[in-house]
């Protein structure tokens, strides 16, 4: 029975109508399934890539700012960007005129993976929204921007 079609229940929570609940499940539903992939791959986790993806468009991030554009934690991001720089996939460079922070960039070795990846997310993501006519994914990317936004102001 879809969400919709549940009988409604005053007064509880019926989590499988519950938006966050069901943006949550849809969310990790399509990073799991898609970090399978690149996990076996490219022994990448789920904040690791994200990391990389972020610094592939924006290189020379800090930690703070990667925080900031994932919506991650900061100790998520910590972990992500340790294990990247053990794994040679990124590397730090001081921050000028400040000791403690670092700007972050791939490494070639992270670019090169970076490069193998996009492709394949992004196939991923097509064949995901392929569901969706042309009218209904300009309305999801609409609801989403709105959904965003208010949930920023809350």
């Amino acid at each position: 029975m879809r969400p919709e079609q549940l009988p409604k229940h005053e007064g509880l929570l019926v989590l499988e109508q519950f938006l966050p609940y069901r943006l949550s499940v849809l969310s990790n539903t399509v990073s799991s399934r898609i970090a399978k992939f690149y996990g076996a791959r490219f022994q990448l986790t789920i904040p690791e890539w994200r990391v990389m993806a972020v610094l592939g468009r924006f290189p020379g991030l800090t930690a703070a700012e990667v925080t900031e554009r994932t919506a991650m934690d900061k100790v998520q991001v910590s972990r992500a960007v340790a294990r990247l720089q053990k794994t040679c996939r990124i590397e730090q460079r001081a921050v000028e005129g400040d000791r403690r922070a670092r700007h972050l960039f791939l490494t070639q070795e992270g670019q090169d993976v970076y490069e193998e990846i996009v492709p394949l997310a992004r196939d991923y993501e097509q064949r995901i929204i392929a569901n969706l006519n042309a009218s209904e994914r300009v309305q999801l990317n609409r609801l989403l921007d709105k959904l965003t936004a208010a949930a920023g102001t809350l």
